[in-house]
């Protein structure tokens, strides 16, 4: 009786802050709400709009900026300004007084944690959604304690129960499959909020991603302090960088090369989610650092996600066929991958991919394709019937991540061009992952495409290298392109077919293996 009572009082907070916007939004489209021409908006007005969202969200507490993280990466639900609005909350996020934190983690380690860590800051280091993070010393090494916000379980729980509540009750007097997409995005972030509130669920996460990337020296991950971890609380090693999205000075001066470090992000993030099936997911730019030596390092494995085998098959299909700007191909990796609502026609489908592959393929700049996505496909897009499905979802935010990292650096920045070469770089790594090592490369589709690839990659490789050399530094870089192309092709496997397939992909090489 006592939660059915804090639930209604929760749900009277939730409709007091957000209900009239809701009402606003509505009114867009009805201006009677059920009848009515939709009232006419003006840019500012949407500005200042997305404003007061935020600060409603912000308002209700940390379920909710958790909530508008993770929406602040579906362009396909939710329509700027109010996008870019909710990815300010990343960092909006008021800090838990000391005493609380403190007391917290006197009961987890069962002792003053003075007589446990020597230097213990008070002050945060960064304050998050779930938890808040403070330096001290621990046996002579610098480290990080991050201390889970009192009481946050509970009011985690309650929010996801009145949450759903609203939803099911807009579905049900307006069923669009947008309001459908909002709860699959509430049903997934149920399911994995609980396991990122465990910090020895996120240890051992951690402990798990440094050991599979151990010999990547691109990348650093902290080590855990497994003897002071606890499930309120986490000790990690202390590694000092700089955000990713404001590494400009450090650009400037050509300590990092933001085109090398993209690649690295798209290499590291195709590993997770192609190869081993578990993966980051929850890249924003405080959770990815920069080292003084250009290393990324990547934080906060609190919520890591598993991707089973058929998923990332598809996954990998559908990538494939993008690279070769098949629409047909792609739109059906589309439905492999459940994100077409039932009903829709290929069609619709094909049409959709076609234009979204033309606009990623533009030579133009990021900010042209922008203006080109919103004038050609986002009008459209809202109303079609695309839903991101479990897996998908995250994955869809290290695109976002990838794309927003890119475009900040280099306006004329396009995430397809540069991803291309890297997952062809990848192909025979991903693919013995997903079809099996030794009898994938005696299959002929996989040796083309595996001897195509390695052409493709030296070709992109060799266009970069000439670009910004000097006509007297020519010979030697076409020279040294020369030998890695004949290397790549003479270090595969013959081709038997003097023609190509006209097409493949995994699911047609897993079905020969069958």
């Amino acid at each position: 009786m006592r939660a059915r009572v804090r639930d209604g009082l929760r749900l009277s907070t939730i409709l007091w802050h957000l209900g009239p916007l809701a009402v606003s939004l509505r009114r867009d489209h009805r201006r009677w709400l059920r009848w009515g021409q939709p009232v006419a908006r003006s840019a500012a007005f949407h500005e200042r709009r997305a404003t007061r969202i935020v600060h409603a969200l912000a308002t209700l507490g940390p379920t909710f900026v958790k909530l508008a993280q993770i929406f602040s990466t579906r362009a396909d639900l939710v329509p700027e300004p109010y996008l870019g609005a909710l990815g300010t909350l990343t960092d909006r996020v008021p800090a838990v007084p000391w005493a609380p934190l403190r007391e917290v983690l006197r009961n987890a380690w069962g002792a003053d944690p003075d007589t446990i860590v020597e230097g213990l800051n008070p002050e945060p280091l960064a304050a998050g959604s779930l938890g808040q993070v403070h330096r001290a010393r621990h046996r002579g090494r610098d480290v990080v304690v991050k201390i889970l916000r009192p009481g946050v379980e509970d009011v985690v729980a309650r929010d996801v129960r009145v949450a759903r509540r609203i939803v099911d009750w807009v579905y049900a007097r307006f069923p669009h499959h947008h309001v459908l997409g909002f709860r699959v995005v509430l049903d997934e972030f149920a399911v994995h909020v609980r396991e990122e509130m465990d910090f020895v669920r996120e240890g051992a996460q951690c402990t798990r991603m440094r050991a599979r990337f151990r010999d990547e020296p691109r990348l650093r991950i902290p080590e855990v302090i497994e003897s002071l971890t606890r499930r309120e609380v986490l000790v990690l090693e202390y590694m000092p960088g700089t955000r990713i999205d404001a590494l400009d000075r450090r650009i400037v001066e050509g300590s990092v090369n933001p085109r090398v470090l993209v690649e690295t992000l798209i290499e590291v993030y195709a590993r997770m989610m192609l190869r081993d099936g578990v993966f980051h997911a929850d890249p924003h730019p405080g959770n990815l650092l920069v080292d003084d030596v250009g290393r990324i390092i990547l934080l906060d494995f609190g919520m890591v996600i598993d991707v089973d085998v058929k998923t990332r098959k598809a996954l990998f299909d559908t990538i494939i066929a993008a690279i070769r700007r098949n629409p047909e191909a792609t739109a059906d990796g589309f439905y492999a991958l459940g994100m077409v609502a039932p009903g829709t026609s290929r069609e619709t489908m094909r049409d959709l991919v076609a234009v979204l592959l033309d606009i990623a393929y533009a030579e133009t700049a990021m900010v042209e394709r922008t203006r080109m996505i919103a004038e050609r496909v986002l009008r459209e897009l809202f109303s079609w019937p695309v839903v991101l499905p479990g897996e998908l979802v995250y994955f869809a935010r290290t695109a976002a991540l990838i794309e927003g990292v890119g475009s900040r650096y280099d306006a004329s920045f396009n995430s397809i061009r540069v991803a291309s070469p890297v997952v062809m770089k990848l192909r025979r790594e991903l693919l013995a992952a997903l079809v099996g090592d030794g009898e994938a490369m005696h299959d002929p589709i996989v040796r083309w495409a595996a001897t195509l690839g390695a052409l493709a990659g030296g070709a992109v490789g060799g266009a970069m290298a000439l670009i910004g050399t000097t006509p007297a530094q020519w010979a030697g870089v076409v020279k040294d392109q020369w030998t890695r192309w004949r290397g790549a092709a003479n270090d595969m496997p013959t081709v038997t077919s003097a023609e190509p397939p006209a097409d493949w992909s995994v699911t047609d090489v897993a079905g020969r293996q069958r």
